[in-house]
C-alpha cells in the first residue's frame, strides 16, 4: 500500500561528539567535497523542509548551487509566519517555489503579507504546526521525496511519530562541546532506547576526513 505521505530522508553535518552548531549556531562543519554532495542530494528531491530556528540563524537559500539541476521546492515551519522579508527564503521566493507552513495561530496581517510576496502558505495545526498532517498535504502536491535539513527541534518532530524513512549524516573532525550546542536531535527524546526507529546501515563514504553514513530505517 502506497504511503500518504512523501518519502522522508534527513540530511545533517554532525561533530564527533554528535551536535549539529556550537552554542552560537555555527555550523560550517561540512568541508566542500562534502557541500557538493549535499547539494546533489537536493536536486534529487523534490522539496526541502526547515524550521524557523535554522531560518534565523542561517539564512539558507536552500537551493543547489553546487550541481547542475533543479532547485527543490523550500518549505519553511514558521507557525506565526515570523519570517523576515529580508531573507534569502524572501527575496527569491518568485524564482524558486516557496510553503511557508504556519499554524491556526497566525495573524491575518501576517498571512497576508507573505502572499504579497508570492509565498504559499498552508496552514496545518492550531497552536503548533502538525507535521503529520501536512506531510499529507505535501503528498497531494505531489512531492514524493521531501528532504529535512532541520535543527535538533524540527529533526525532532519527524522522529517521534515515526516519520523519517532514511538519515544521511556527515561525521566531520570537530569537537564543538558545550550543554547549550545543537545536538543532531533535542525535544522531549525517547525514554527507552526501544522506543527509538530500528536503522540499518546502508552504505559509508569516505571524504578525506569526513564519513558518510546512511541508514534506513
Amino acid at each position: 500500500m502506497a504511503k500518504s505521505r512523501p518519502y522522508v530522508i534527513l540530511s545533517a553535518a554532525i561533530s564527533l561528539d554528535g551536535n549539529m552548531a556550537t552554542k552560537t549556531g555555527d555550523s560550517r562543519l561540512s568541508s566542500k567535497k562534502d557541500l557538493v554532495r549535499v547539494h546533489k542530494l537536493r536536486s534529487n528531491v523534490d522539496a526541502i523542509l526547515i524550521g524557523k530556528r535554522t531560518m534565523l540563524i542561517d539564512d539558507p537559500s536552500l537551493t543547489a548551487r553546487y550541481v547542475k539541476g533543479k532547485n527543490p521546492i523550500r518549505i519553511i515551519l514558521d507557525s506565526t509566519g515570523s519570517i523576515k522579508s529580508n531573507s534569502k527564503i524572501i527575496q527569491t521566493c518568485r524564482k524558486i517555489p516557496t510553503i511557508i507552513a504556519v499554524s491556526e495561530n497566525i495573524s491575518e496581517k501576517n498571512v497576508a503579507r507573505l502572499q504579497r510576496y508570492g509565498l504559499e502558505v498552508i496552514k496545518c495545526g492550531h497552536k503548533k504546526i502538525n507535521v503529520k498532517k501536512l506531510l499529507c498535504i505535501l503528498k497531494e502536491k505531489n512531492i514524493k521525496k521531501l528532504l529535512v535539513e532541520g535543527g535538533g527541534t524540527t529533526n525532532w518532530s519527524f522522529f517521534k511519530d515515526g516519520l523519517i524513512d532514511e538519515i544521511i549524516v556527515t561525521l566531520t573532525p570537530f569537537i564543538l562541546g558545550g550543554k547549550n550546542a545543537i545536538s543532531l536531535v533535542e525535544g522531549d527524546g525517547f525514554s527507552k532506547i526501544s522506543q527509538s526507529c530500528s536503522l540499518k546501515l546502508k552504505n559509508i563514504h569516505r571524504l578525506k576526513n569526513e564519513l558518510v553514513l546512511r541508514y534506513v530505517v
